[in-house]
């Protein structure tokens, strides 16, 4: 079911937002904008649809009708527990058949091993574009018990340490870079995300390193990788298009931090579906 979720602004635009039902009957409110072929964006850790607006907009631009969605738990979607990744699949399969089906899928970050997942367990999607999935291959694993934590603290109201340990522990940022964030003024605006970072830890524990499924998807994959990231991500994207047949490395020399350029990303999606 889709329900109109009234509007939102959409890089200068009013577009409607509207809510489509998941298979747990979590609601999931999703914004589209543009005409083509259809692009969907699973973003990443601590953001929510409005944070993807200028990759949105750049696709946009050269000829994409693009899909920014919350993932549960985060902006205007809803939340059901327990959850798992597999609910998280379907949440996508849910925004996938509201648009009508018959898309490609982007995917950063967490959101890039959530959409190869999706794929593994038969969400339909046309071509799938991962970039800098967080995959661990067995090695500098979190703890096994970090979603575990982390959802005490949020049942336990302190959504602050839970957020700032899902940054040292599941990210694996510096302790110094992680406190500076903490006194910084976009903290609070991390706050009511924290509940999704139990999700993301459980997403990256669950398949960390790639099943078997999900190396043999049959959708075509293209990896993408900043010119300057994290190391640990520039090898996981390396090592992922070694294990994945048939798959394209690409490097987008402009994305650095581990941070998608809008538009030299468009263009790597343009170039292959258009």
């Amino acid at each position: 079911m889709v329900e109109t979720a009234g509007q939102d602004d959409f890089g200068g635009a009013r577009v409607d937002r509207e809510v489509v039902t998941s298979a747990d009957g979590t609601r999931i409110a999703y914004g589209i904008r543009g005409a083509g072929p259809v692009v969907v964006i699973v973003n990443g850790a601590f953001s929510t649809a409005r944070d993807v607006t200028e990759f949105a907009m750049a696709l946009v631009r050269v000829g994409f009708a693009a899909v920014a969605y919350d993932r549960r738990a985060r902006g205007d979607s809803g939340d059901t527990k327990p959850s798992a990744p597999e609910r998280e699949a379907e949440d996508l399969a849910a925004v996938i058949g509201a648009v009508g089906g018959g898309v490609s899928v982007v995917g950063h970050s967490s959101g890039a091993v959530l959409a190869l997942f999706a794929a593994s367990i038969g969400v339909p999607i046309g071509h799938l574009f991962l970039s800098e999935p967080p995959f661990r291959f067995g090695q500098h694993e979190p703890a096994a018990d970090l979603a575990e934590r982390l959802q005490q603290l949020v049942d336990e109201g302190d959504e602050a340490t839970a957020v700032s340990t899902f940054q040292l522990e599941g990210v694996g940022l510096d302790p110094a870079l992680v406190e500076q964030i903490r006194q910084s003024p976009i903290f609070p605006g991390l706050l009511p995300l924290a509940q999704s970072t139990v999700y993301d830890a459980q997403l990256v524990r669950q398949v960390s390193t790639p099943t078997e499924a999900m190396i043999g998807v049959r959708a075509p994959v293209t990896i993408v990788v900043g010119g300057d990231t994290f190391p640990f991500l520039a090898s996981a994207a390396k090592r992922l298009a070694e294990t994945i047949p048939g798959s394209e490395l690409v490097e987008v020399a402009e994305s650095v931090g581990h941070r998608v350029h809008p538009e030299a990303t468009a263009k790597v999606l343009a170039e292959r579906l258009l």
